[in-house]
């Protein structure tokens, strides 16, 4: 009798579980969008377009899952966040995932009882300043002050930083990365310290970029990537392997003017199951078997969103770095689609 009570619970149990899990999905299906939590605007990463539409690295993380979940990239509902409001509003529910250049940590992911699912840029803190400053190193900057975004782990990194070099400086707090420039532009603050790739972007808006400087420390490690609840593992599942869909099709030589030819079929195993000529991965996640082909066809594979939106041939002028494939010296690595 007690095993079939206790049986009977973890049942019940279970369905209780699928039901939460499958909440997510079915939400976004039944509204028909993808509420994806961006930044308020940076340059390459997640800003609207002069037509108001939103463009960036981060943007097409957004389109691929709208792609893989709705058969519809452009089906998403851009909701702007500042480091102090981006995980209330996923906590919420107001977003249903993150994709804003935040860095996975230890307590935003087991204190905050959030799911970082992958990173989708590997990055570290910088200090950007004018050139007539004559600074060459930031080991240079005692008594400056400088403009943070609060809320973000740039706080304690630069605390860290000029208390283990004996240095000190104002902090000049602001909210957003417009603020900063605004504030950065007109004197307010000596430095601007946030991640490197936020300081190419926002120097690259700049009337003259080159009257400023990105000084060579790199003070931490800040690995961004998007971000779900916890308790929704059918979520959070569809958002990694999306996410390593885009990685592994680089790695295969995927590319989004030849996807739809290799969808019908070809002789490399792995090719065929993430884009559904093989096996069920499509139908573990809950979703068709032509959603990684979806997702891919958006925007086109890793690097080609890199190269796209942030690359070194564009206003950015970022290089591939660590965030190059694991095969071409990076860190940049999809799980295996096995």
């Amino acid at each position: 009798m007690k095993k079939s009570v206790f049986v009977g619970a973890f049942a019940a149990t279970a369905l209780v579980a699928g039901m939460a899990q499958a909440q997510t999905l079915e939400s976004i299906q039944d509204r028909g969008e993808l509420n994806c939590g961006v930044s308020t605007g940076l340059a390459g990463f997640s800003a609207p377009d002069a037509n108001g539409v939103w463009q960036g690295f981060d943007v097409a993380v957004c389109r691929a899952v709208a792609a893989a979940v709705l058969d519809d990239a452009m089906a998403v509902n851009f909701v702007p966040t500042t480091g102090q409001t981006r995980f209330s509003a996923l906590a919420s529910g107001e977003v249903d995932m993150l994709a804003r250049n935040t860095t996975w940590t230890f307590t935003r992911d087991i204190d905050l009882n959030l799911t970082f699912v992958g990173v989708n840029y590997y990055d570290g803190q910088g200090f950007m300043v004018n050139r007539d400053l004559g600074v060459s190193s930031a080991t240079e900057l005692d008594g400056a002050t400088v403009c943070i975004q609060t809320g973000t782990t740039t706080e304690l990194n630069l605390a860290d930083f000029f208390r283990s070099n004996g240095m000190e400086y104002e902090p000049v707090p602001i909210e957003t990365n417009a603020e900063a420039q605004q504030q950065y532009l007109a004197g307010a603050c000596d430095v601007y310290t946030t991640d490197v790739s936020g300081l190419a972007a926002t120097r690259a808006s700049f009337e003259s970029p080159d009257a400023h400087v990105i000084l060579p420390e790199v003070i931490s490690k800040e690995p961004l990537g998007p971000v779900v609840r916890d308790g929704d593992k059918q979520w959070e599942g569809i958002v990694r392997w999306t996410l390593f869909a885009l990685i592994a099709a680089e790695e295969l030589g995927i590319t989004s003017a030849n996807v739809a030819e290799m969808a019908q079929g070809t002789d490399m195993p792995e090719v065929n199951r993430l884009l559904g000529t093989e096996g069920e991965f499509g139908a573990m996640l809950g979703l068709d078997s032509d959603w990684a082909v979806r997702a891919i066809s958006a925007a086109g594979n890793y690097g080609e969103i890199f190269a796209a939106n942030i690359g070194d041939q564009t206003p950015i002028g970022l290089a591939r770095g660590l965030n190059a494939l694991w095969t071409q010296g990076g860190l940049q690595y999809a799980m295996p689609f096995r």
